[in-house]
């Protein structure tokens, strides 16, 4: 499958092996005011705006609308991201526009991502629209730039790698627990110089929202981007969205998205296997995704590792997340839960915390923050977010939010946090803040208890 997207979209290639591909979206944010400054610095304008899309995520904040941030640096790069839009006539999806969210979550929602497409964002959890089958990365700086003024891009081909998972999930275990054992089990650096291709019946299993969530945290086994073949799942979330194709175009699409599917007995440089049945509630114990266990296992213990540096690593690890090895990670105390962000920020992942905090009072600070107007409006036509106020949680706008803390959502030094995100590095969510890595239905049994807990035991 990435061999078909990836010579369709192949203008030539250098003597060094790098090769210029045509870009078929480009999602931008407010963080891409760099880019727009260096193509107004070179006198040059945006070679095609039809096929650049804007999205308000990293920088708005969750509370206080419609009030601007009280941040003057925060509120100019909002302000700019609006005057581009304009100055270049793009399609924006900004504050105040009901569509307005996470470019992950609001780009697949329009139907702007599709089979077969190459998308780039400057954003590296942009691995999450290869679950429709398009090759989707995230780009630097000066790669936005060069994309704003080609809609082309300079790229060394990756190697592939095949994760194949099959069978059936146990109670209590989704898409977060998948990809987190997966990073578990190869590494952060795992997937390194890669494009994975996700197979298997767990896979084929799994709604387009679970298969956003595993190709999303594709960048954090270390590989280029993630890949799901187009089938009938992918083609009943994206019939009727307004800006898929329609009527006689919609059935020449079909056509070519089907005949993405990779070839039997296509060859992979790499190959893994899971066993569904075996994979249990995961959380994260150190700061790293890779760090990451069954919620029914213990803190390890640096002395067991025979690598000197891994042994280093793993204490200052520990001291930072102030574990001690062979605590058990269920029964850890949590100062704040947040359920949101690109990874866990669809109305799937909001029922399934709805489920586990059903008739239950949250027991610590709860932060629940849908990834899109769209979504935040479903959820409160279901009843979900009445159901998250009466359970004593917050009920946000839609953004980034405690994510990235580029907007205001932080803890405080010391706090420990069970989040829905994808990265769990030092000072994430706020200098000196802990932070546990979960799917939405173990974050709210967190906020439920007040500590790492296994769902399993609440029955939801």
């Amino acid at each position: 499958m990435f061999d078909k997207i990836w010579q369709r979209h192949a203008i030539l290639e250098r003597e060094d092996g790098q090769s210029l591909l045509a870009i078929d979206r480009h999602y931008v944010h407010e963080g891409s005011f760099h880019a727009f400054e260096a193509l107004a610095n070179g006198g040059r304008k945006l070679a095609r705006p039809r096929q650049t899309f804007a999205f308000a995520d990293h920088y708005v904040p969750t509370r206080g609308r419609p009030a601007p941030s009280a941040d003057p640096e925060i509120r100019n790069m909002v302000e700019l991201l609006d005057q581009h839009v304009r100055e270049h006539e793009l399609v924006g999806f900004l504050l105040g526009d009901q569509r307005q969210g996470i470019v992950h979550v609001v780009a697949p929602e329009q139907g702007l991502t599709l089979p077969g497409l190459v998308i780039v964002c400057g954003d590296s959890h942009t691995a999450t629209h290869g679950a429709f089958g398009a090759l989707a990365f995230g780009i630097g700086a000066s790669e936005v730039a060069h994309v704003l003024a080609t809609q082309t891009l300079w790229q060394r081909r990756p190697k592939t790698m095949r994760v194949r998972i099959d069978g059936a999930l146990g109670f209590g275990v989704g898409p977060k627990d998948v990809i987190l054992a997966l990073i578990a089990a190869i590494g952060a650096d795992g997937g390194v110089g890669h494009v994975i291709e996700y197979a298997g019946s767990t896979i084929e299993g799994m709604t387009m929202e679970g298969r956003m969530t595993v190709c999303n945290m594709s960048i954090e086994a270390g590989a280029r981007a993630g890949l799901v073949a187009p089938d009938a799942v992918t083609l009943g979330h994206l019939a009727g969205r307004p800006y898929a194709p329609k009527r006689s175009e919609w059935d020449r699409a079909v056509a070519q998205w089907q005949a993405l599917r990779s070839d039997a007995g296509a060859s992979f440089d790499r190959e893994v296997r899971l066993d569904a049945a075996s994979l249990a509630p995961t959380v994260t114990w150190g700061t790293s995704p890779q760090d990451a266990a069954p919620i029914t296992a213990h803190v390890p213990d640096p002395a067991a590792l025979a690598d000197a540096e891994k042994r280093l690593a793993m204490r200052r690890s520990l001291d930072y997340m102030a574990l001690a090895p062979g605590q058990p990670l269920d029964g850890i105390a949590v100062d704040q839960v947040f359920i949101g962000s690109c990874t866990n920020g669809r109305i799937e992942d909001l029922r399934a915390a709805a489920g586990v905090l059903a008739g239950r009072r949250v027991a610590v600070p709860t932060m629940l923050v849908p990834g899109s107007g769209q979504v935040k409006v479903q959820a409160e036509a279901e009843g979900l977010a009445r159901q998250f106020v009466a359970a004593g949680a917050e009920w946000r706008d839609p953004a980034c939010s405690m994510c990235v803390g580029t907007n205001g959502d932080l803890l405080s030094a010391g706090q420990r946090c069970a989040s829905t995100s994808n990265r769990n590095f030092e000072g994430r969510q706020g200098r000196g803040v802990r932070t546990h890595l979960m799917s939405p239905a173990m974050a709210a049994a967190a906020a439920a208890t007040g500590r790492l807990t296994d769902v399993r035991k609440l029955g939801g």
